[in-house]
């Protein structure tokens, strides 16, 4: 799961996982002193527990999709656009998806209260899982997601933030995302660029944190970091659930999808971090030491 950000000015900050789903367009990360970890064979047993699970996450999904609309038309009517019901269903499903699939997580830390958008670490296409399930957040992506199929559904009927990378959209996208910002909406970006095998965090691009430097974004607008650290199952290769470079999708989601006993994620909630005052560059080095914080082993 990839993204390539940019600031509202222009922003972009791909949400959902590489390849197919996608990659961003932005290169991917490739550790070459050590390649990805050789995928564990998948018994009968293994198959029989991916189906089962899959078929499990597919009905969980469908369900909350059905329940979502269903709730967003008197949602919309009350509260226009703002999100005050939507939001904790969508951290229902997403926490109900982790519980299927047997992976266990945990939050340290509280959502940060006022405007502001959070920041985060980028390891797997499990972060669209485990970042919904810890708080209500939208993801901003590249605005291709938006005509993939089955996915896209996904990504409209939960409120992604689609952006272009066009200089001449550059105004129109940064008063969008001021304005949902505005609307109490907790947009989420990767300031690393790219995926990863879990293991590290890439530098933060300072290019994405000159969106929330623009004038006509809320007062008292803050940032908060967040660390998504995986924990491998026993006996793994501990970049088991990280997903980067050319790996394909859909092996790694059949091996986590059969594997048992799963393993664990810990998601940290560092303390907010006060735009006003700062520049881009300081943003950026302020909420990569936050986020590796949370990362022992980074």
């Amino acid at each position: 799961m990839a993204s390539d950000p940019n600031g509202p000015v222009a922003p972009r900050a791909s949400a959902l996982p590489d390849s197919a789903p996608a990659r961003a367009s932005g290169p991917a990360w490739h550790d070459n002193a050590a390649p990805p970890p050789v995928l564990p064979r998948i018994s009968l047993l293994g198959w029989l527990r991916a189906g089962l699970r899959g078929t499990g996450v597919v009905i969980w999904l469908a369900l909350g999709v059905l329940a979502l609309l269903l709730l967003r038309l008197p949602e919309r009517a009350l509260h226009g656009a703002r999100r005050p019901w939507t939001g904790p269903l969508v951290q229902g499903v997403c926490r109900g998806c982790l519980a299927i699939l047997g992976i266990r997580w945990r939050r340290v830390g509280r959502p940060m209260q006022g405007p502001g958008a959070a920041v985060a670490n980028h390891s797997s296409w499990l972060d669209i899982l485990v970042l919904n399930a810890a708080l209500p957040v939208f993801f901003v992506s590249k605005a291709e997601v938006a005509g993939w199929p089955g996915i896209n559904i996904l990504t409209r009927v939960t409120d992604t933030h689609f952006v272009v990378r066009d200089p001449r959209l550059a105004q129109s996208q940064a008063a969008e995302f001021a304005a949902r910002t505005r609307a109490g909406h907790r947009l989420l970006f990767f300031p690393e660029g790219t995926s990863t095998d879990g293991r590290r965090v890439l530098p933060f691009k300072p290019t994405l944190f000159q969106a929330f430097l623009a004038p006509d974004l809320p007062a008292g607008l803050a940032l908060q970091p967040v660390s998504a650290a995986y924990r491998a199952p026993p006996r793994r290769d501990a970049r088991f659930y990280g997903w980067w470079g050319a790996m394909a999708l859909g092996p790694h989601l059949l091996a986590v999808l059969a594997q048992a006993p799963q393993g664990s994620v810990t998601v940290t909630l560092h303390p907010p971090i006060t735009v006003a005052g700062s520049n881009r560059k300081a943003l950026a080095a302020q909420c990569e030491a936050a986020v590796r914080s949370g990362l022992p082993w980074a």
